[in-house]
């Protein structure tokens, strides 16, 4: 009987320092819902808005990224930005980021349409990049999860961009 209860209380402490040590972890988590998945080490910004003045400030462009939670599209396109180290590096260091479940009233945020998933670069200048765009042309500023060597392309165009023509 000793055994037993001994065995029991063990057994309650693992269950209890496990979930303690899962709550620490969301605890620490917390502020980062911005990110709604897209790469919690990134400093994501709350408004379009912010985010143009976040670029014109620090002379960094922004990355916009529409999308949907229930989009199958968008879920697959998350999952293969949050896993690629080189894409998640460059967003924290050299662009202002901003991911948006919804519309904004700059028309030049959606040249060819308001669809999902639609990643646009927004130059310090202010002047939206409608030339940086993806692989498909009927969706011109779309990406699938396996086109992150050409949005890494993208995003480089658009960090040199920026040092051409200041």
């Amino acid at each position: 009987i000793m055994l037993h209860s001994t065995l029991a209380l063990s057994l309650l402490l693992i269950a209890v320092s496990s979930n303690l040590a899962m709550a620490i972890k969301k605890e620490k988590r917390a502020p980062q819902t911005l990110s709604r998945g897209w790469g919690d080490e990134i400093t994501w910004v709350q408004t379009y808005e912010e985010g143009l003045y976040q670029a014109k400030k620090s002379n960094k462009p922004l990355m916009v990224i529409h999308h949907l939670e229930d989009c199958q599209y968008c879920q697959a396109l998350k999952k293969a930005f949050a896993e690629n180290e080189e894409i998640q590096e460059m967003a924290q260091n050299n662009f202002i980021m901003l991911n948006l479940m919804h519309e904004t009233t700059d028309k030049n945020l959606s040249p060819d349409g308001q669809y999902v998933p639609r990643i646009m670069f927004v130059d310090p200048s202010l002047t939206v990049r409608a030339d940086i765009t993806g692989r498909y042309s009927n969706r011109l500023y779309t990406y699938e999860p396996q086109d992150m060597v050409f949005l890494i392309e993208n995003m480089k165009k658009a960090l040199r961009l920026i040092q051409t023509e200041l």
